[in-house]
């Protein structure tokens, strides 16, 4: 498959808009104009306007746990290294205590990717010059190692949700998901990657939220439809079911689940099948959710077009009375044209 790399980097963009709102603020609308040849000065664009819009209202500080030996006693006192000081004679405390800091997680993310980025070379030089400026603020701020990164550890609240689509854009940068073939074109580096899927999932629902309102696009718990009901102490083994993408219009129902796979299709004895974990969790779902089995829920398995020859994409299946099908979005093509492979999911299935 040929890839043309001006659109695919230009749809990495406004995956991104979509899921994250503040890129359609007035800080960013020279970025949206631009066109980008190389992936690595797009995520550069983006971070530049950002830093630099927190850099004026204040890097996050949020209290990090110090050690220090000091003359005067300062939070909880450490024993046994005070101890340790006393018998080589030192005249100090080891204290342990909180520090309202800017050396945290979140800046560290932020200091390496710049770092990263001024010394790539698929990065345009005024870039370059306009991060090391910003970088000079980051004086007070550790240079880590990427692959110390405790990325499960960054917890979004209204204190840091600026930082959300910045360390989005850091963790592309510093994990390689996007790399460079022979030819000069992009591709994904791991379709497989839960970072790279959640921003597909919040794209499609964002896609939806903003030109479907009316549909109610969101992502829902379904309760278990339980014929009667057990014990207490039974019901919290059961598995949460939180859909992806769920759209309503009058009494019919739309179950999408998103996959980010390197390839949707197994290949077993020359033949192609869906996933049967796939199918098995979206007819789960649908069925939970149509209590009464009226056939008014429906659920689509929509898979992100790969390099894959087979790709599923044609009419859906009716099972035990539900429609379930699975379809392909093709992200290497004009916007227009995977909205228009969006809007037509919609028109088939609910309108």
């Amino acid at each position: 498959m040929t890839i043309d790399k001006g659109i695919f980097i230009q749809n990495i963009y406004y995956m991104l808009s979509y899921a994250f709102q503040i890129l359609k603020q007035e800080d960013y609308h020279k970025v949206a104009g631009e066109k980008f040849d190389k992936i690595h000065d797009l995520f550069a664009a983006i971070l530049e306007k950002g830093i630099a819009r927190q850099v004026k209202q204040g890097l996050y500080r949020e209290y990090v746990p110090m050690q220090e030996n000091l003359s005067v006693m300062r939070g909880k006192l450490n024993i046994n290294e005070t101890l340790r000081l006393q018998v080589q004679r030192e005249q100090k405390l080891s204290c342990e205590f909180d520090e309202f800091s800017e050396d945290n997680l979140y800046n560290q993310i932020l200091k390496v990717t710049i770092h990263r980025l001024i010394k790539a070379e698929d990065v345009a030089a005024k870039r370059k010059q306009a991060l090391k400026k910003l970088i000079v603020f980051f004086g007070n701020v550790k240079l880590i190692q990427p692959d110390h990164i405790a990325w499960n550890r960054i917890i979004y609240q209204r204190n840091n949700r600026n930082y959300e689509l910045l360390l989005n854009i850091c963790y592309l940068v510093l994990n390689g998901l996007l790399q460079t073939t022979e030819d000069g074109s992009y591709k994904l580096l791991s379709f497989s990657d839960e970072h790279m899927e959640r921003l597909y999932e919040r794209f499609i629902l964002e896609y939806y939220r903003q030109h479907h309102p009316e549909l109610n696009p969101k992502s829902a718990q379904i309760n278990w439809n339980l014929t009667e009901t057990p014990d207490d102490k039974m019901i919290q083994f059961l598995p949460a079911m939180q859909t992806d993408i769920t759209l309503q219009k009058d009494n019919k129902t739309l179950i999408i689940d998103a996959k980010y796979y390197g390839k949707s299709m197994i290949e077993n004895y020359d033949k192609s099948t869906l996933r049967s974990s796939h199918l098995y969790q979206i007819f789960t779902y649908v069925k939970n959710m149509d209590k009464e089995n009226t056939g008014n829920v429906s659920g689509l398995l929509l898979y992100a077009k790969t390099e894959g020859e087979v790709f599923p994409d044609g009419e859906p299946f009716v099972i035990s009375g539900n429609s379930i099908g699975a379809r392909t979005l093709d992200l290497n093509q004009e916007f227009k044209e995977i909205a228009t492979q969006l809007e037509k999911i919609v028109a088939n299935l609910l309108l």
